[in-house]
C-alpha cells in the first residue's frame, strides 16, 4: 500500500519516484493566535493558542460533517468515477478530501488538505488504473486540520481503508480500550479509531467483524470500507447518516447523496440504520446488524442530469430560483385528473382513514417550517380538522396528545433532517398515521413514513432552499385540497376553481422572475445594511419570517421578521433610518391593515421596501421602492410574493461578495440534531 500526502504547508514536498514537487498550501499547524487562514475560501480568524481546538478554525464541526462519500467497482476507471462524485458534492463543506483506489492489486491512498481540483492534479501524476476505490471529502470534527488528518484512513497494518461521515460519540472511551490493548494511533481522528476496532475484530471474516463493529460504535456514521486482501468487494455501513447504493450493469456504486452517482446510474437502494451492503461488479448484497441477509426495494430516480449543473448561471442558487416555474408544473404533473386533485394511486392514504381524522399536524424545521405555516392557512380554509404546525426539535418533547385519527405530515426537502426523523419516530411510536413530504424518494424518511408525497423538483443543490420551498407548499396545498374533498368539505366548483389557478401559477412565477433586474438593482441600493426587518400579515407571516431567513443565509445580514400586527410590540423600537424594512403586502383581506404598518414605519423614516400586487397605486405612494408581482387568490400569494425576497437574498449576497450556494456554517441535511 502507498500514500501519497501533500502536507498543508505553505510550501510543501510531494515525494513519488524521488521527485519533488512544491505546492502551496494552508500555513503549518498548529495555527497562531489571530492569524488569518482560509478554509474552502472561507475567511476564518484563529482564536486559541498553538491550534486548541477551541476557535472557530479548529473546533469540532458537528454541522459540517455531512461532506461526501463515493465508492465505485466495476469496469471503469475507478479514480475518474470518485473525483466525478466528489466534484458534486463540493457544495458541502469540507476542508479535506481523499481517495484510496486499487492500482495493480495494492491500495493507493492519495489525499490532500485542500479542493478536489488540487486532489485531481496530483491523482493525474500518480495514474492509477483500479477499478475499485472509495473516496472522502470531510471536515477535521476531531484534531486539528492537516493532510495527515484528512481522509481516506487506513487500520493498522494498513488492512482496511474506511472512508467516514459522522461523528463517533464514544470514540474516546473506545480508543482508549485500543491503547491499553497495544493499538497505536498516529491522528486524532474518531476514523481512525473505527479503523484500528475493525481491525481488532477481524479474524478472516469481513461479515463478521462489521457485525461486531456496528455493535460498538455510538453516534452517527457512513462509512465505506476496502481491505487489501479483497479487491474483489467494497463494504458499507450506516448508523444514522445517509448512505444510498447504486446498481449499474457490471458495476456498483455507494455514496452519501444521489447525485454524486446519478452519471453512472438511477437504480438506488437506500440503506437503513444497522445496515451492512457488500459491492461487487456482480451487484449489492444486504444484510442486517446480526449478520443475516436483507432484500430491499430499488428506487428509480428519474431525475435529469443537466438538472444538477449550473446550465451558464453563476451559482445554483439562481439557476434553482429560475426553475421554480418548471419545478411547480412537475410537482402538479399526474396529480390533476379531470379536473380536480387525485392521489388514489400515489397514496395508500383512502376516503375512509381521512373521513376517520380528527387532526392534522405539519412538522418540519427551517424552511420547511415555514412552507408548513404557510399551508396550515390553507388547511384552515378547506378542512374541517384541527390543524397543528410545530418544530420538529420540539414536537417529540412535547406531551402532545397523538392517536390513529391524527394525520402526522412530515416536510423535509432532504428527508434526512436529523429532528424531523426523531419527530416521525415519536408520532409513530404514539400510534398516528406518518406521511412524508420530501424530494428524496430514498431519502430515510419517506422509508419510515406510511405514505410520501414526492416533491418531484428535482436536485437542488444551493443550500438555500428556494425551489423545494414552493414545491413543497404546492404539496401541502394539493393535499389540502384532496382531503377537503374526500371529507365533503369543498364543492367541486371550489376545486375546480383552485386548480385553475394552480395551473396558472408558474406562468405568474415566471412572470415575477422577469423583473429580476428591478430587484438585482434595489440590492445594490441596501447592500451596505447592516440589519433589515420583514413583516407580513396573514398568509404573507410566514413569507416574511422565509424572506429573513433566506437574507441572513446567504447575505450574513442579520434580518428579523415579525407579525405586522406585532410591530408596536417591540419590533417598533429597532426602526430608523439605517433599518430598511420590508412588508409583504398583497391586495388581501388584511391589505388596509398592512398598509397601516407601512405608515408606521415610513412615519420613523425608515426606508420601506413593498412587495404587492400589479395595480396597487397605493402602495405606490406609501412605501420608498415597491417590488410589484402578478396578482393571484389570496391563498396562493406566496408562490408570487417569496420569488422578490428570493432574489433579493441572492443579489444581496453577490453584492457582498459571499459564497452564495455553500453559506457558512450551513449544510444542505441537518443529520446532528
Amino acid at each position: 500500500m502507498k500514500e501519497w500526502l501533500a502536507p498543508g504547508l505553505v510550501t510543501s514536498q510531494l515525494t513519488r519516484s524521488g521527485e519533488d514537487r512544491s505546492y502551496r498550501r494552508m500555513p503549518p499547524w498548529p495555527w497562531k493566535m489571530g492569524q488569518e487562514v482560509f478554509l474552502q475560501n472561507r475567511r476564518a480568524i484563529c482564536g486559541t493558542k498553538g491550534g486548541q481546538s477551541s476557535c472557530v478554525c479548529c473546533v469540532r464541526r458537528d454541522e459540517a460533517v455531512v461532506c461526501g462519500i463515493v465508492g465505485y467497482i466495476g469496469y471503469r476507471n475507478a479514480c475518474s468515477v470518485l473525483l466525478d462524485g466528489l466534484k458534486r458534492l463540493e457544495y458541502r463543506v469540507y476542508d479535506s478530501v481523499g481517495i484510496a483506489v486499487n492500482n495493480s492489486k495494492k491500495i493507493e491512498i492519495i489525499k490532500e488538505a485542500s479542493m478536489v481540483s488540487d486532489l485531481e492534479r496530483i491523482v493525474k501524476e500518480i495514474a492509477p488504473s483500479g477499478t475499485q476505490g472509495i473516496g472522502n471529502a470531510r471536515w477535521a470534527n476531531h484534531g486539528g486540520f492537516s493532510v495527515v488528518k484528512a481522509h481516506s484512513c487506513p487500520s493498522r497494518d494498513k488492512h482496511f481503508i474506511l472512508a467516514h461521515n459522522g461523528i463517533i460519540e464514544n470514540c474516546s472511551e473506545l480508543k482508549e480500550t485500543l491503547l491499553a490493548e497495544g493499538f497505536n494511533f498516529t491522528s486524532e481522528r474518531d476514523t481512525e479509531v473505527i479503523a484500528q476496532l475493525l481491525m481488532k475484530f477481524y479474524d478472516g471474516d469481513v461479515l463478521k467483524a462489521l457485525t461486531s463493529l456496528q455493535g460498538q460504535l455510538k453516534g452517527s456514521y457512513a462509512l465505506a470500507i476496502v481491505d487489501e486482501e479483497d479487491m474483489d468487494h467494497i463494504y458499507c455501513m450506516r448508523g444514522g447518516f445517509p448512505m444510498v447504493l447504486g446498481m449499474g450493469e457490471g458495476e456498483s456504486l455507494c455514496a452519501t447523496d444521489t447525485l454524486a452517482i446519478l452519471p453512472y446510474t438511477k437504480n438506488v437502494i437506500s440503506m437503513d440504520d444497522g445496515d451492512i451492503a457488500e459491492l461487487s461488479s456482480q451487484g449489492i448484497k444486504l444484510y442486517d446488524a446480526k449478520g443475516s441477509p436483507l432484500q430491499k426495494k430499488n428506487f428509480f430516480i428519474d431525475w435529469d442530469l443537466s438538472s444538477a449543473e449550473k446550465r451558464g448561471y453563476p451559482h445554483f442558487m439562481l439557476k434553482e430560483i429560475h426553475e421554480q416555474g418548471g419545478a411547480f408544473r412537475s410537482t402538479l404533473e399526474g396529480r390533476l385528473i379531470n379536473g380536480g386533485v387525485d392521489f388514489s394511486g400515489e397514496l395508500a392514504l383512502n376516503e375512509e382513514v381521512i373521513k376517520r381524522l380528527r387532526a392534522i399536524h405539519l412538522v418540519a424545521c427551517g424552511t420547511s417550517y415555514y412552507a408548513s405555516l404557510i399551508a396550515e392557512r390553507a388547511f384552515e380554509r378547506w378542512c374541517d380538522l384541527d390543524i397543528k404546525v410545530d418544530v420538529a426539535s420540539e414536537y417529540r418533547y412535547r406531551n402532545i396528545r397523538l392517536s390513529p385519527n391524527t394525520l402526522a405530515v412530515f416536510v423535509s426537502q432532504s428527508g434526512e433532517t436529523a429532528d424531523t426523523l426523531a419527530a416521525q419516530r415519536r408520532a409513530r411510536e404514539l400510534g398516528a398515521y406518518s406521511l412524508a413530504v420530501t424530494n428524496a424518494q430514498e431519502s430515510t424518511l419517506a422509508s419510515c413514513c406510511d405514505d410520501v408525497l414526492l416533491l418531484k423538483a428535482g436536485p437542488e443543490i444551493g443550500v438555500a432552499a428556494t425551489k423545494t420551498f414552493t414545491g413543497q407548499i404546492a404539496v401541502l396545498y394539493l393535499l389540502a385540497i384532496y382531503i377537503a374533498k374526500m371529507r365533503g368539505t369543498l364543492t367541486p366548483r371550489m376545486e375546480k376553481e383552485l386548480i385553475d389557478e394552480l395551473i396558472r401559477l408558474p406562468y405568474k412565477i415566471e412572470a415575477t422572475l422577469e423583473r429580476e433586474h428591478v430587484v438585482e438593482e434595489l440590492a445594490s441600493n441596501f447592500s451596505g445594511s447592516q440589519s433589515f426587518l420583514f413583516f407580513g400579515r396573514g398568509i404573507s407571516y410566514p413569507v416574511a419570517l422565509e424572506g429573513a431567513l433566506k437574507l441572513k443565509e446567504v447575505s450574513y445580514i442579520h434580518a428579523e421578521a415579525f407579525a405586522a400586527g406585532e410591530m408596536k410590540h417591540g419590533p417598533i423600537a429597532l426602526i430608523d433610518s439605517n433599518v430598511p424594512v420590508l412588508i409583504v403586502a398583497p391586495k388581501d383581506s388584511l391589505h388596509e391593515k398592512t398598509l397601516s404598518s407601512i405608515k408606521e414605519a415610513k412615519a420613523r423614516r425608515a426606508p420601506v421596501i413593498a412587495v404587492g400586487f400589479d395595480g396597487d397605486e397605493q402602495l405606490a405612494n406609501d412605501a420608498s421602492h415597491v417590488l410589484y408581482v402578478p396578482p393571484t387568490r389570496e391563498e396562493f400569494s406566496p408562490f408570487v410574493t417569496v420569488v422578490p425576497l428570493q432574489l433579493l437574498a441572492y443579489y444581496m449576497a453577490k453584492k457582498r461578495g459571499c459564497e452564495i450556494d455553500s453559506p457558512r456554517h450551513l449544510t444542505k441535511s441537518v443529520t446532528e440534531e
